[in-house]
């Protein structure tokens, strides 16, 4: 790996360099392990813990094939995939490599009784396989984590709705907390010149997720003037997604849990914000039904603060604890637009509330690559800034998995692969000194 990481610091490395560069055996991932799939068996999902499931290890270096690239992973993000994967939630993800072994002949070797976690990353190209021609080694990227194959007719419109399509790092093998991830080509995208490698790397899966949710028309169309609810608005998602509300000239409602929290979003330029913890809304009665004059009393607090306007759209994401009151307080005619589901899957909501009102629920997941290159994009161009509220080393993954589990954390939390310290990989340092005030208040991180 020395010799890797020389050539990516030095800066001037040719592209003839990085070929010439031995790729060693294997290298050191974060893993869960098959044989610990059980270790969690009984327990509240709050009391598992990601930090004994998560594991430094060294794993033998996949084999690059066809429209596939091998990258030396400079940073990466904790994600809740990466939480649900370390807690073996809502099951293990054995199965889904074993699944994709088996649909996918070359897909082989990712069927291993090790899983590497990992589905964001900033790094440089090592390798690349046959039929790849738009990145090359030497190049700089970062990575969005749609794997598909595009087999079937119904993904060539929408590659979400291939039935082939998966999560890279949860239900594929060979994922970003390492230092080195096998990708789809189809997945690099350039990575931004005036980022650091642990900013570069928090955006893709989040930034993605919400650009197709509120931006796209795939999702929910979001226009000029719209009163968008931004649940966890602090959170990795959702301060993409206050961003996105407030860079698309529309208003964000930003919903958070604490008072700093409150303070974070104000930051980032959100004038309405709730703070649940102070007002104590509870949207369930200790019989466990949908309490309605909880769900009422919501409503009015967002009405008082919009001067009368019910949400246009509610970016849902918590679940169970909210989603009875995202539909209830959408406007007529308006749209929740949901995925991931932190607080459980089972959603408990009024259907008269949705039905005769006119509104609609729109799942999503994650991003095509359109969509994630769009994404990019705005975070290349500086519309759209990281938010880091930490950085860890590789040996802290556990750690750092255990703080998004426990919701200790705002924004994103990065994770040093191959970078031997924070604040490395900037090439574009007069556009980084323009926009730094910007990235500031976004950015907090700190190993």
């Amino acid at each position: 790996m020395e010799q890797i990481l020389d050539a990516i610091l030095s800066g001037s490395a040719t592209r003839a360099d990085y070929s010439a560069i031995s790729v060693p055996e294997a290298y050191t991932g974060v893993v869960v392990l098959a044989e610990e799939a059980e270790m969690f068996a009984g327990m509240a999902t709050a009391d598992k813990n990601p930090a004994k499931s998560l594991h430094l290890r060294d794993v033998p270096t996949p084999q690059v094939g066809p429209g596939e690239a091998l990258v030396a992973v400079m940073a990466s993000s904790i994600n809740y995939n990466t939480v649900w994967s370390a807690i073996f939630e809502p099951l293990p993800t054995f199965g889904f490599l074993a699944r994709y072994a088996r649909a996918v002949p070359a897909a082989a070797q990712h069927d291993k009784p090790f899983h590497v976690l990992g589905s964001d990353l900033a790094g440089v190209v090592l390798r690349t396989g046959e039929g790849v021609h738009r990145f090359q080694p030497g190049d700089q990227v970062v990575a969005h984590c749609l794997s598909v194959e595009l087999e079937a007719p119904e993904g060539h419109d929408d590659t979400m709705l291939d039935p082939g399509q998966r999560i890279w790092g949860y239900e594929t093998n060979y994922g970003g907390l390492a230092q080195l991830a096998l990708v789809k080509a189809n997945q690099l995208m350039p990575k931004p010149a005036h980022l650091n490698w642990e900013e570069s790397a928090a955006s893709g899966l989040v930034n993605s997720t919400v650009y197709r949710q509120l931006v796209s028309g795939n999702g929910a169309t979001m226009k000029q003037g719209d009163v968008v609810l931004v649940w966890g608005a602090a959170g990795g998602l959702g301060s993409y997604a206050t961003q996105s509300v407030l860079n698309g000239g529309a208003i964000p409602v930003c919903v958070v849990s604490s008072a700093e929290k409150a303070e974070l979003v104000r930051s980032m330029g959100a004038e309405l914000v709730i703070d649940r913890q102070e007002h104590g809304y509870k949207f369930f009665s200790e019989d466990g039904a949908l309490d309605r004059r909880e769900m009422r009393r919501f409503g009015a607090h967002i009405r008082d603060l919009t001067g009368g306007d019910d949400p246009d759209i509610v970016l849902e994401h918590p679940g169970r604890e909210t989603f009875g009151a995202s539909v209830y307080v959408a406007k007529r005619g308006g749209t929740v637009v949901t995925c991931a589901s932190t607080s459980g899957y089972d959603h408990h909501y009024d259907n008269r509330d949705l039905w005769m009102s006119v509104k609609r629920i729109v799942g999503t997941h994650f991003a095509n690559y359109r969509e994630a290159w769009l994404a990019n994009r705005l975070v290349e161009k500086g519309m759209i800034h990281p938010t880091l509220s930490a950085v860890y080393p590789l040996s802290g993954a556990g750690r750092a998995a255990a703080e998004v589990h426990g919701n200790h954390h705002s924004g994103k939390v990065g994770v040093l692969a191959l970078a031997p310290q924070a604040g490395l990989g900037v090439t574009d340092p007069e556009m980084r000194a323009r926009l730094l005030p910007e990235i500031n208040r976004f950015n907090a991180g700190g190993v």
